[in-house]
């Protein structure tokens, strides 16, 4: 399979108890329609889930979906689980209902970029592919 014909793999994650889908669901049909690979956790996932789940799907991206609030919590986490598992290169995104005044230190753990309510699907879409390999 050559270079231009292998597919982004992407995993959209809802960690948390944060029970509302529908973001992640638009977001995880727009990234498919653009050719992406997607695989959707569904609900009330563990961080070690997350972790887990972008390990033995081998994906490109993680997309964490989060509007409970417990993000300065779960991100940590993942991203640190993603670390121990040797996954440094995986583009890590995240959007949801996220304080501006988090944003930063988000970044500082390494989530490229976080999307909040209303951004529009292509802008992530071409987010994704400009920072992947």
């Amino acid at each position: 399979m050559t270079e231009a014909e292998q597919k982004i793999r992407v995993l959209i994650a809802k960690p948390g108890l944060d029970g509302h889908d529908r973001g992640a669901k638009v977001v995880a049909r727009a990234l498919r329609d653009a050719g992406f690979e997607v695989i959707y956790t569904g609900l009330r996932q563990t961080p070690e889930q997350v972790a887990e789940t972008a390990l033995q799907e081998d994906v490109d991206v993680v997309g964490l979906s989060i509007l409970s609030g417990a993000h300065m919590r779960l991100f940590p986490e993942i991203m640190k689980l993603l670390k121990e598992r040797k996954m440094k290169d995986v583009l890590v995104i995240a959007g949801g209902i996220i304080p501006e005044d988090d944003v930063k230190p988000l970044k500082k753990l390494g989530i490229k970029a976080i999307f909040g309510p209303g951004t529009p699907t292509g802008e992530i879409v071409e987010f994704i592919r400009k920072h992947t390999k």
